[in-house]
């Protein structure tokens, strides 16, 4: 996977005012850590940042940043977003953090998982298909980080499941997930149950069964 060049700018801005002028400015506040080197406070270009991760939704996104003052370059780093946080009503993209990685060390990073094809437990018999896991935990070189992991799910008939131990890694990836962990199952769809009329006619409730014998049995020892 390519380093993709991202100039940002070292930040100054504290304070929830400054911060919020920032952002009036189309910036996105971020800090980057990691490395055995102190946090760097910057500041990130919105559109830029979001017209990348639109071309690589879903994928592990390596960035080389050029941590810059005015003109000036300070710093370069190599580089991954460890999280991103959102406003909790406008989905406004609120702050970054960046990790600082070296190319030449395992990472750990979450791969989108895809289904391939259509299940012949869904196209002939009417079941659906079930993915409760929708990214994998992987560890490798950042260089190695593959797009996404797709799985071809055409053969499985209804109860059929695919784990993670039946996932084929590319090389020198690895992955620390439960390897008895479901990713893809084809289930039986839901049905309304239907309700089949006793052959022997309607049943009696067990009370009042019960209730017809104690009288039976009275009568009995009247007479």
């Amino acid at each position: 996977m390519e380093e993709l060049h991202l100039d940002v700018q070292t930040r100054k801005e504290i304070g929830s005012q400054n911060i919020k002028g920032l952002r009036r400015e189309n910036f996105v506040p971020a800090v980057v850590y990691g490395g055995k080197k102190n946090p760097t406070p910057i500041k990130v270009d919105r559109r830029q940042y979001e017209r990348i991760m639109r071309s690589h939704k879903g994928q592990s996104v390596i960035f080389h940043l050029n941590v810059m003052e005015g003109e000036k370059k300070l710093h370069d780093y190599t580089a991954i977003v460890k999280e991103e946080q959102y406003h909790p009503v406008r989905d406004s993209l609120l702050h970054l953090d960046f990790q600082r990685i070296s190319l030449e060390e395992q990472i750990e990073v979450k791969v989108p998982v895809l289904a391939r094809g259509e299940a012949v437990g869904v196209k002939r018999d009417g079941g659906s298909l079930d993915q409760p896991l929708r990214e994998l935990d992987v560890v490798c070189l950042p260089t190695n980080i593959p797009e996404n992991i797709v799985i071809n799910v055409e053969m499985l008939k209804i109860g059929d499941a695919i784990h993670v131990k039946d996932i084929l890694l590319p090389n020198g990836v690895k992955t620390k997930h439960d390897p008895e962990a479901i990713v893809l199952s084809v289930v039986a769809s839901m049905k309304e149950a239907v309700d089949v009329p006793s052959e022997t006619g309607p049943q009696e409730p067990e009370v009042l069964k019960e209730k017809k014998i104690k009288a039976t049995e009275a009568k009995a020892e009247e007479k």
